[in-house]
């Protein structure tokens, strides 16, 4: 591995089998992570989780706060910013509660993974500590699902602060994956007053880095990302502030980054279009046959009703089983 390019070893079969027509594709589950942003002298550095090494998905592998929607995130809540339906629209989905979850989930995960809370009093207004036993208390039922998140806000009396999150960019887990992330990924300032922690029990460390930083960390090999990654790292790197990131937001083109495998002889083609750093060609054993592919070997792409395939997102939540492919959230 001449960077830190990570995927599962068990991708190449899966993909045979999708193509031979012995692997049915799963629907990707919602999730959300967060890009959670801080000013650092005159540069910006980003909020980071390293995946346990023991984790059996993506063990090592580094992260952002995030995981997958919760049923009860599409409950009304106290909200504050664009209204969800603009948030539907900007996110590409078809009603309020779904982009109503969405953002919650965002939001949520954050508090859960990280400890940082995007709501506050007022509509103007954040909290400013979320230290102490009652908030740890609140926060582990939110982990255990015990309580909801709209429970959670009106117990304190908190607004949602949706103004406080920019929507970056959405990548969706490869059709030959066993568990599928439809994965919103969006940026936010760390609040004045508040500041992050390991929440995480699927993460042994987390780092301020920044971007550019941890870009070239990557490149060298020494910093283990997937594709989702790495690639909005990369993107980052053009802001100098939180502030810039969260106004570029709004320009930043939300459509699906599609992953796609193709059978060129017995070796796989695996490859995220508009992404070729993360192109690989993986050789098939010696005198293994090419099967099941159509005239084009595509076996990943645009599937029924416009359903994309993916990506390697993949939530790093609690929510999701050990072995599942995050962000904000596992592997994203």
């Amino acid at each position: 591995m001449s960077n830190g390019q990570w995927y599962p070893p068990e991708w190449p079969d899966r993909i045979r089998a999708l193509a031979a027509g012995e692997l049915t594709a799963v629907a990707p589950r919602r999730a959300a992570t967060v890009m959670l942003l801080r000013a650092a002298g005159d540069a910006t550095e980003v909020h980071m989780l390293r995946r346990r090494a023991s984790m059996a998905f993506a063990g090592g592998a580094y992260a952002y706060p995030g995981g997958g929607v919760d049923p009860r995130d599409e409950q009304p809540v106290r909200w504050a910013g664009p209204a969800p339906a603009e948030w539907a629209e900007r996110l590409g989905v078809a009603t309020e509660a779904e982009a109503r979850a969405i953002v919650c989930a965002a939001v949520r995960e954050t508090y859960e993974e990280a400890g940082v809370l995007l709501a506050g009093p007022t509509a103007d207004s954040v909290v400013g500590d979320t230290t102490g036993d009652d908030w740890e208390a609140a926060r582990a039922a939110l982990v255990a699902r015990d309580l909801s998140f709209a429970e959670f806000l009106d117990g304190r009396d908190l607004v949602l602060r949706s103004d406080l999150l920019g929507a970056w960019a959405r990548w969706i887990t490869p059709e030959f994956e066993p568990r599928r992330y439809d994965t919103w990924f969006f940026v936010a300032a760390l609040p004045t007053g508040q500041r992050a922690s390991n929440a995480s029990t699927e993460a042994d460390r987390t780092v301020w880095i920044r971007p550019a930083d941890a870009a070239a960390g990557y490149d060298r090999g020494e910093l283990l990302m997937m594709p989702p990654t790495i690639a909005t790292l990369r993107t980052l790197t053009a802001y100098g502030s939180p502030l810039a990131a969260l106004a570029a937001a709004r320009d930043q083109d939300l459509a699906p980054v599609l992953a796609r495998a193709r059978l060129d002889g017995d070796r796989v083609v695996l490859s995220w279009p508009g992404h070729d750093e993360f192109t690989k060609h993986v050789p098939g054993a010696a005198g293994e046959p090419a099967a099941g592919t159509g005239a084009s070997g595509e076996t990943a792409g645009t599937g029924a009703a416009g359903e994309p395939a993916g990506t390697g997102a993949a939530p790093t939540s609690g929510t999701a089983p050990d072995a599942a492919p995050a962000s904000a959230g596992g592997a994203v």
